[in-house]
Parts: C-alpha cells; structure tokens; sequence
C-alpha cells in the first residue's frame, strides 16, 4: 500500500522552489488537460450495448476513460479522500479536453511540458521527479490537488 505522505515527501523534494512550484501549478493541469483530450480520440476494441436507466446504444472505450479508470483505482489505494475530488476533476478536463480541436490539445501539452522544464531548469536546478519515479506523473497531479483540496498535511518544508 503506497503511503501518501512519503510519496509526497519524496515529489516535495524535487520542488521546494516557489518559481517552479508555480510553473507546475499552471504546468500540470494543462497537460492533465491536454493529455485527456488527446486520448479521448483513441478508441479501442472494447465495445458494449446498455440499455438501462435511459442509457442506450452502443458505448466506445477511450484511452482518456481507461486512464482515469486507473488512475482514479491507484489514488484510492494513496489517500481516497483526495482520490473522489480528482475523478471530478479528471472528468471535467476529460470533456473540454474532448470537445477542444487536436491542434489546441497538442499546443497545450507542449505548453505545460514547458512550463514543467522552465521550473526545473531555472528555478529548481534539478531533474523532474519522474524521471526517478514514473510514478510521480500520477503524483504531480494529486499533489496538486492537494494544494487547492488540503486533505494531507504536509510538514513544513526543510530551510
């Protein structure tokens, strides 16, 4: 069972600047954003017909829902009080992401990929998280959340 504290502690060390913390508070969002819309148009095989509760037809899954899906189990398991807020959050990005044109949804990934590199490289001076810890693109996210949703506390940070 992953602990949030130390999953945060872990991300928090990799952004103690408030230069870079605020370029991935834009950062984030855009490219959680972006990225949902992007695979909102990967459909795969996966297909089902419901007829129940006034929801008929057939249904197609897309990569974007099957990265919620998991995402969303995964945050369970961290810390479930802030696991419901960001499936909101995900389904909300989820539907602009999918109504905005491709070329908008790439410009915006290239943004917030930007935005993160800026942090890191001018205020930081240190390598993102993840590439220690492909876990921390699912952490970044939440960590986020945290910030605007204060479920875990943090301690105060190291000087």
């Amino acid at each position: 069972m992953p602990d949030v504290h130390a999953l945060f502690a872990d991300y928090a060390s990799y952004h103690r600047t408030k230069g870079n913390k605020a370029f991935h508070r834009i950062g984030i969002p855009l490219i959680m954003l972006s990225l949902l819309g992007m695979l909102a148009r990967v459909h795969g095989a996966a297909r089902w017909s419901l007829d129940a509760g006034g929801i008929g037809g057939v249904h197609a899954l897309d990569a974007a829902t099957l990265l919620i899906v998991v995402a969303t189990i995964y945050y369970f398991f961290v810390e479930w009080r802030l696991a419901i807020p960001m499936f909101f959050v995900s389904v909300v990005f989820y539907v602009i992401g999918a109504k905005l044109p491709m070329w908008i949804n790439v410009a915006l990934f290239i943004v917030g990929w930007i935005f993160q590199f800026i942090g890191h490289s001018v205020y930081e001076h240190r390598q993102p998280a993840f590439l220690r810890n492909f876990v921390h693109l699912l952490i970044g996210p939440l960590w986020i959340l945290n910030d605007v949703v204060p479920v875990v506390r943090m301690a105060p940070p190291l000087r």
